[in-house]
């Protein structure tokens, strides 16, 4: 069974930073490409950001480039969200996913297995 859990989730002030963390276990890691999704209140989850296998293949929502940094450490079966530069927008739950054998696509189809969530809030 592949769990995921996130974490690092808190309340922060508008142009502040938070990291989330999202541990994957069950399964080999490498063999999972891992996103980041996120869900304002009343409104449907959104992809933010996703890193393939290798780490060598990340994409961004434009919303959030140049403010956020998604990275993966096999070593610890952990992949990381970044966030600065924080703004009210940026409310939401936030998820991380998994697709096995994927690429680190946009849908959140594609993706196998999901996390509890973890809210982050921003005030203005």
């Amino acid at each position: 069974q592949v769990r995921l859990v996130e974490s690092g989730g808190g309340l922060v002030q508008a142009g502040g930073s938070l990291r989330l963390s999202c541990q994957v276990s069950g399964r080999a890691f490498r063999d999972y490409a891992v996103g980041w999704f996120r869900q304002a209140p009343g409104k449907e989850r959104k992809f933010v950001a996703a890193v393939n296998r290798s780490g060598g293949m990340i994409t961004y929502i434009d919303s959030v480039k140049g403010r956020f940094t998604i990275s993966r450490d096999n070593a610890k079966n952990t992949v990381y969200l970044q966030m600065n530069s924080l703004k009210p927008e940026d409310t939401a739950v936030y998820y991380c996913a998994a697709d096995l054998w994927g690429a680190g696509k946009r849908n959140g189809e594609e993706y196998d297995y999901w996390g509890q969530g973890t809210q982050v809030t921003v005030s203005s």
